[in-house]
C-alpha cells in the first residue's frame, strides 16, 4: 500500500524543478561545447580509428564536465519524483529545458537561434503556467 505524503510547498517544488533544468542545461551545453571543440567523430576515426575517437572523446574536460552535470540532473530528477507528482515534474522539467536551452545555445554556443525557436520557448512558457495554476 502506497502511503501519500505531504506535498512540499511552491518555493520547493519550484526549487526541485530548476534544480533538474540548469543542471540538465549546463550538462547539455557542456556536452555540445565539448563535441564542437573535438570536431567531426567519422573523420577522427576515419584518420586514427575508433581508439582515436574515443581518446578525442575521453580527453576533453568539457565532455566530463557535462556527464557530471547530466548525472546530477538526473539525481535531481529522482528526488523531484520522489516528493512531488509526476504530472508535474516530467512536463515542467523537459519544457524548461527546452527554454533555457534555447537561451545557452544563444548566449554561449552563439547558435543561430530564430524569431520561431524563440516564439515556441514562450509558448512553453505559457503551457508551464497554465500546467502549474
Amino acid at each position: 500500500m502506497i502511503i501519500p505524503s505531504a506535498q512540499p510547498g511552491p518555493w520547493t517544488a519550484t526549487a526541485m524543478i530548476a534544480s533538474i533544468v540548469l543542471s540538465s542545461t549546463a550538462g547539455e551545453v557542456l556536452t555540445a561545447a565539448a563535441m564542437k571543440s573535438i570536431g567531426d567523430l567519422d573523420d577522427i576515426r576515419a584518420h586514427s580509428g575508433m581508439k582515436g575517437a574515443i581518446r578525442a572523446v575521453v580527453t576533453c574536460p568539457l565532455f566530463f564536465g557535462g556527464v557530471s552535470f547530466l548525472a546530477l540532473a538526473f539525481f535531481a530528477l529522482l528526488f523531484a519524483l520522489n516528493h512531488l507528482n509526476l504530472s508535474l515534474v516530467a512536463p515542467a522539467s523537459a519544457s524548461l529545458t527546452l527554454v533555457t536551452n534555447a537561451i545557452a545555445a544563444k548566449f554561449f554556443l552563439h547558435e543561430n537561434v530564430d524569431r520561431r525557436r524563440w516564439t515556441s520557448a514562450v509558448l512553453v512558457c505559457v503551457g508551464v503556467y497554465f500546467l502549474a495554476h
